[in-house]
């Protein structure tokens, strides 16, 4: 459930980070890119390795394990525990990676109810991702 409050800076700070050290976080081994395909064409058979399809008027977008023609991006995936409170999650970390980094990121995000609910697949660019990586387990060791 999407959470809404008021709270300074400070305590977003203080909440998310809170948040990412008590978040379960899966690194996928591997480079990962979208592929295309025309809404016609789905469900057709998906890539070995494919972590999530999303579509607009068009086509399918598929994330999956990448070819040698799609950018490429490390993925890993945030799952939360339930009952806490994530919101904003994504603007936060974001932020922080553009800043320290320069890079944008991608987020796909699911639902698992057996597993606290909504998670997240994060892509960076390779270029830096072990950068974005270690800051990542940095924030989830020390805040």
């Amino acid at each position: 459930m999407v959470s809404i409050s008021t709270e300074t800076p400070a305590q977003v700070e203080a909440r998310l980070t809170r948040v990412i050290r008590l978040a379960h976080v899966t690194w996928f081994d591997g480079e990962y890119g979208f592929r295309e395909m025309p809404l016609a064409e789905f469900p057709a058979i998906l890539p070995d390795g494919t972590l999530a399809c999303v579509r607009d008027d068009a086509t399918w977008s598929i994330l999956a394990p990448a070819t040698a023609s799609v950018e490429r991006f490390k993925v890993f995936r945030f799952h939360f525990p339930p009952d806490i409170d994530n919101s904003g999650f994504v603007g936060w970390l974001a932020g922080r990676f553009k800043q320290r980094f320069g890079t944008g990121v991608f987020v796909v995000c699911g639902q698992n109810s057996m597993a606290g609910g909504i998670y997240d697949y994060w892509g960076v660019p390779v270029a830096v991702a072990d950068d974005v990586m270690a800051d990542v387990k940095r924030l989830m060791v020390d805040g």
